[in-house]
């Protein structure tokens, strides 16, 4: 087996509005039950996520807030994996009317247009923190901090490599995440710049299309795709040429 674990982002990839629906549970079921690993790296705040997705049973680790929180399904057991936002940063943006304004352990949380505010007072305060965006959503973090970051430590935790690993995503913050993984794949609603940057691209959306790819790394464990990093633009259910890997040397 050479790909040992599935690294998928929620919002737009699995989830669509929000839900998973049953059959992208059932495979992501089957997926694990395959002996690999799953791991999901949302941008979410570990309570929402919780209340909106009763599943998270079925993943081994669950990279949360943007790559700043770590958590174990199996143990509840959170770990930062940075400081948590400064109470006078979080006092500024309310003095400046930012509006929703959402506070996890590591991450603050907005939408547009308050990047321009959030900017404001990072710049006032000289405080070392970077913005990141999200179809809308605006994230502050840690500068450094981010799904790459916060994938790295969760695949510390399981013992596996960057180059055993499948990861599917949809968005501007996916790039990170996807960019450390041996197989990038988007799902048919990302974003055009995710899609050029990924290895191949779903031909359905969200859940059905993470559903397509996990039935082929059921399959052949994707076998059948061209090498990883060649970062070609190829449609899922199309057949691209066979790759075989290298023989090894004797």
């Amino acid at each position: 087996m050479r790909y040992l674990a599935l690294c998928t982002d929620y919002d737009g990839t699995i989830a669509r509005h929000g839900v998973v629906d049953l059959p992208t549970i059932d495979a992501l079921a089957r997926l694990h039950e395959s002996g690999r690993k799953l791991i999901m790296v949302t941008g979410r705040e570990l309570a929402e996520l919780i209340s909106v997705f009763p599943r998270l049973d079925l993943f081994d680790l669950v990279v949360a807030e943007n790559g700043a929180l770590l958590y174990d399904p199996a143990t509840k057991e959170q770990k930062p994996l940075c400081e948590p936002p400064l109470p006078e940063f979080v006092a500024a943006l309310q003095r400046r009317g930012v509006f929703p304004l959402s506070v996890g352990r590591t991450i603050v949380a907005t939408r547009e247009p308050y990047e321009e505010a959030a900017l404001e007072v990072i710049r006032d305060l000289g405080l070392e923190l970077q913005v990141i965006f999200n179809k809308g959503a605006v994230m502050i973090l840690p500068s450094g901090v981010n799904k790459a970051t916060g994938l790295k430590a969760a695949l510390k935790e399981l013992k596996l490599s960057e180059h055993n690993i499948v990861g599917v995503g949809d968005a501007e913050n996916d790039h990170a995440f996807l960019g450390i993984c041996e197989c990038a794949v988007a799902v048919a609603n990302a974003r055009p710049a995710l899609q050029e940057a990924a290895d191949f691209v779903t031909k359905a959306t969200h859940g059905p299309g993470v559903t397509q790819l996990i039935e082929e790394m059921l399959q052949d464990d994707l076998a059948s795709r061209e090498p990883a990093r060649g970062r070609r633009h190829i449609e899922l259910g199309k057949s691209p040429h066979a790759w075989q890997p290298a023989p090894s040397p004797h």
